[in-house]
């Protein structure tokens, strides 16, 4: 057995995404998109049956920054965000 060089386990870093998605990705995005929207739906109803109001905020702060990420993959899959990025 070859040992490998201390550190060429690390994949490279891509400056640009490919333009292509495989049906991996589209899962994997699917996924994200799905926990998001259950993560916000859940901060939003534990937020409406909650008293304390210090607990009420931070829990609508919560379900506010899935809904950010919700849409941000969203814009990040959107073909006009590609134009604007793209020289």
């Amino acid at each position: 057995m070859q040992q490998q060089p201390q550190g060429s386990t690390q994949q490279g870093y891509m400056e640009q995404p490919p333009h292509v998605l495989t049906s991996k990705d589209l899962l994997y995005l699917n996924d994200m998109l799905a926990w998001n929207l259950l993560a916000m739906k859940k901060a939003h109803f534990s937020a409406t049956h909650c008293q304390d109001p210090e607990l009420k905020a931070e829990i609508e702060r919560c379900g506010q920054m899935h809904q950010r990420h919700y849409e941000q993959i969203l814009a990040h899959l959107n073909p006009q965000h590609y134009n604007q990025t793209t020289p």
